[in-house]
This record gives C-alpha cells, structure tokens and sequence, in this order.
C-alpha cells in the first residue's frame, strides 16, 4: 500500500492519500479495481464505504488525541505523563478519494487532512511534525487494516 502524504507549501497543514489495496469484507467492499473514475463513485457512496468512513474518524480522532510515539525518537524522551497536552494536529477534511492507480485502473481510497494549529500562519509544518503525521497515518492504515 502506498500513502502519499502531500505536506502544503507555506501552510501548517499536509494532505493524505490512502488507497484501498484489499478487499474490505466487514464494509462490503470487494471489487475496488475500477476501468474510470465515475465506476468508482459507485463504491463511494455505497453504505459499507461511508461505514468505513465513520469507523475512519473515530480512528483518526483517538490518534490525534493520543498519537503514536516511535520507539527512540526524540519525542519518546520528551513524554510528560503528569499533564494532559492538547492533540498537536487537527483533522480539516477526511472524505472519499478517487486514486489512480497502474495501467488505468481507479480505486476507491480515503482522503484526509491534518493541520498543526499552534503553527503560525504561512508557514510550513516542521520535519518533526511531517513525521508525527507519517506515524499517525501508517497507524491509522494498520488499526483499520487497510494494508
């Protein structure tokens, strides 16, 4: 599976694309390899995709309040159990996505984005926050099981 985690130029915000891979059995969805676009709006506005959806922010909204700490990192020596921190990142958009994919095929994908709001204005999101938003959406793909 490859996420693409687009960061926005001069903007304390970054865009991820996550394509559907697998078959999702518990959302009734199967057939993801579409021939066009409009074949996968179908799958988009089906039940089992909007279910996925729900379960999706209920995912992503425990992760940004308790995002995942990579073993080693600096941040990993920098926990603070005794307070409780505001979450650091906040969800702007998760929707649907249409994803292209090799030799003309289309699939159905999940698409959000994350914005740091304690960063000033016209500026862009720092190399530690990029790599907090990494984790928090390689952990978001592993607990839905997208991979």
């Amino acid at each position: 599976m490859s996420i693409r985690i687009v960061p926005d130029q001069n903007q304390p915000s970054a865009s991820i694309e996550i394509p559907l891979s697998k078959a999702l059995p518990d959302y009734d969805l199967h057939d993801l390899e579409q021939p066009t676009p409009r074949d996968v709006d179908a799958i988009l506005v089906c039940q089992g995709f909007r279910d996925l959806i729900d379960d999706a922010r209920g995912v992503l909204m425990e992760l940004l309040a308790h995002p995942p700490v990579q073993p080693g990192s600096p941040e990993a020596d920098k926990l603070d159990f005794t307070h409780q921190n505001p979450p650091h990142l906040e969800l702007i958009q998760l929707t649907g996505a249409i994803c292209p994919g090799d030799d003309d095929v289309y699939r159905p994908g999940i698409w959000l984005v994350l914005r740091d709001p304690q960063a000033k204005p016209g500026t862009a999101l720092t190399h530690a926050t990029q790599e907090r938003i990494a984790a928090i959406a390689a952990e978001f793909v592993k607990r839905l099981q997208l991979a």
